[in-house]
């Protein structure tokens, strides 16, 4: 197993440090880190980019944690720091947008936690640089090519949040996801000039 690329690692770090730090600090005090909805009263700036640091329990963090083994390292070494660390950023950032325009269409007060927006912009972009690529993902383990993988999450991304509540920020998948695209999209066009 190849070593984990530096920023993959401290990303994945920095999480795990911040699910324990709040395990054992007083319970409101991650509040001011959670996305909360801008309805809410309880929205600071800091917020869209600080709850993708936090995570509702530990099987949410390991999930997490084990895509941004999976697919951030691939990408950090095929990328170099610089750029991956600008894909995780457009992609917590958008995550963090369309979460907070759903919110606020729907007229929800539930604040978001989670790398996932960030995880799923990685998926799609690994799915645009690795196309063919078979991978076994664990549900459903079924070997695909990781374009029909990222297909495949999507549309369940965007039934399920048009499915109803979950508890699951949905829209911020697939919010991290648009990030992904539009900043791949940024980065074809600069090659093109």
């Amino acid at each position: 197993m190849p070593p984990i690329p530096a920023i993959t690692k401290a990303f994945m770090l920095a999480c795990v440090g911040f699910f324990c730090a709040f395990v054992l600090l007083p319970p409101g005090l991650s509040g001011w880190f959670q996305l909360w909805p801008l309805q809410s009263g309880n929205f600071l700036p800091w917020q869209v980019i600080t709850y993708a640091f936090l995570h509702g329990d530990v099987m949410h963090l390991f999930f997490n944690m084990l895509g941004l083994w999976m697919f951030g390292s691939e990408l950090e070494r095929v990328w170099g720091s610089k750029r991956y660390l600008h894909l995780l950023i457009a992609s917590t950032l958008a995550a963090a947008g369309v979460q907070l325009l759903f919110t606020l269409l729907i007229g929800s007060y539930a604040p978001t936690v989670g790398a996932s927006g960030a995880l799923f912009g990685l998926l799609l972009s690994f799915g645009m640089l690795f196309p063919d690529r078979i991978i076994m993902p664990l549900f459903p383990p079924i070997p695909m090519k990781a374009k029909y993988f990222v297909a495949l999450f999507g549309g369940l991304e965007l039934m399920m949040g048009l499915g109803g509540s979950t508890g699951i920020a949905h829209f911020a998948h697939l919010g991290g996801m648009l990030g992904a695209w539009l900043m791949m999209r940024y980065w074809r066009g600069s090659r093109r000039r």
